[in-house]
């Protein structure tokens, strides 16, 4: 995994209210912002630390995490060098602001829900689970074996989504149950985007997700 320090990753850092809470890992969609992203998590969980990194490819003005060839065709190559560059983000920003212990919880849209699953599936010791909204699998047609025994994550996503299809979350979903992910998904009609209700779903997931670790 390649060093980082946190100077070489814009983000944005919010220490929560309780220090025994979890860390979020908010991960923002294509033209979105680490500002944006990180609001967003907060609303999810006020209690929780957010670390909001942002994507460092740049697609027009529009900042992502990964190249892309086409639209949905991902430059896989770049997906995998990419998530190995965020884990050791993570891995730094955990040191410097005294996350050792806490959940750490990868929250996604679009294009940061596929680098936070990425993450998880090359990186499954860092992270505690994904939330991923509007999210797909992010190596095409690569298998990458991925060992997440017990891993939660939860799938959110419309059934009419051109940008994140069907038949990729279905593969997403088998290839994460085969690594013995817990695997929560919920389709919604619509498109891309992020639902009020999807927020709602989000939001107890993370307090189940809270419970069962603690109990566990």
């Amino acid at each position: 995994m390649p060093s980082s320090t946190l100077a070489d990753q814009p983000h944005v850092f919010l220490p929560g209210s309780d220090s025994g809470s979890a860390a979020l890992v908010a991960l923002h969609g294509t033209g979105g912002s680490e500002t944006d992203m990180a609001a967003f998590a907060q609303a999810l969980d006020p209690d929780a630390a957010v670390l909001a990194p942002r994507g460092l490819v740049t697609e027009g003005p529009h900042q992502r995490w990964f190249r892309r060839l086409s639209e949905g065709v991902f430059d896989v190559d770049d997906v995998q060098d990419r998530a190995h560059e965020l884990a050791a983000f993570v891995t730094a920003a955990r040191d410097a602001y005294d996350l050792q212990g806490r959940r750490i919880i990868a929250i996604g849209f679009s294009n940061g829900a596929n680098m936070g699953l990425a993450l998880a599936i090359l990186h499954p010791d860092l992270l505690d689970g994904v939330i991923a909204f509007s999210g797909m699998y992010p190596f095409a047609d690569r298998v990458i074996d991925a060992r997440l025994t017990h891993f939660p994550v939860l799938l959110l996503n419309g059934d009419q989504d051109p940008m994140a299809p069907n038949d990729s979350v279905t593969r997403l979903e088998e290839r994460l149950r085969e690594g013995g992910a817990n695997v929560t998904r919920r389709t919604r009609p619509g498109g891309h985007g992020i639902e009020p209700d999807e927020t709602d779903t989000a939001r107890e997931w993370l307090h189940a997700t809270y419970d069962q670790n603690h109990h566990s």
